[in-house]
């Protein structure tokens, strides 16, 4: 068996999931807004999306994408037009004030398909998912 090669990418894996970033606050944001289904549906979509990333890694995908210009710049490209919608959306979005405190959770109530749509794009599309799993299984395996 393959002990330490499993146990340095379970380690790393560990550290990079420890420090939040897009897919803990948009689980945060669901959870809090939606309710804790739309939370647990949105950590779903972001594993899902992880096991993506570590399918096309150990299929050697990565590899063709880190060596194809066009590809690279293709899923570069995605990447960022899907971050600068992330950040246009919030800025444009209005603050809350104190009298919006008792939110009706049932008026706001999301669809697990929508919950799990957003942890997947969330993380799908995070240029930094994409980078650690292309370097790490690309070393390590």
């Amino acid at each position: 068996m393959y002990w330490p090669e499993f146990l340095t990418v379970a380690l790393i894996h560990l550290l990079a999931v420890a420090s939040p970033g897009p897919d803990f606050a948009v689980v945060v944001r669901e959870s809090v807004t939606h309710g804790r289904k739309a939370g647990t549906y949105t950590a779903m979509g972001v594993g899902t999306a992880i096991f993506l990333h570590v399918g096309y890694s150990l299929l050697g995908i990565g590899l063709i994408v880190s060596q194809s210009i066009v590809l690279f710049n293709a899923l570069k490209w995605a990447a960022a037009a899907y971050l600068i919608y992330i950040g246009i959306k919030a800025l444009r979005a209005k603050p809350a004030s104190a009298s919006d405190a008792p939110v009706d959770i049932a008026k706001g109530e999301r669809t697990a398909r929508g919950a799990f749509t957003a942890g997947f794009v969330t993380n799908g599309l995070n240029p930094k998912a994409t980078l650690f799993f292309l370097s790490l299984f690309t070393v390590v395996i």
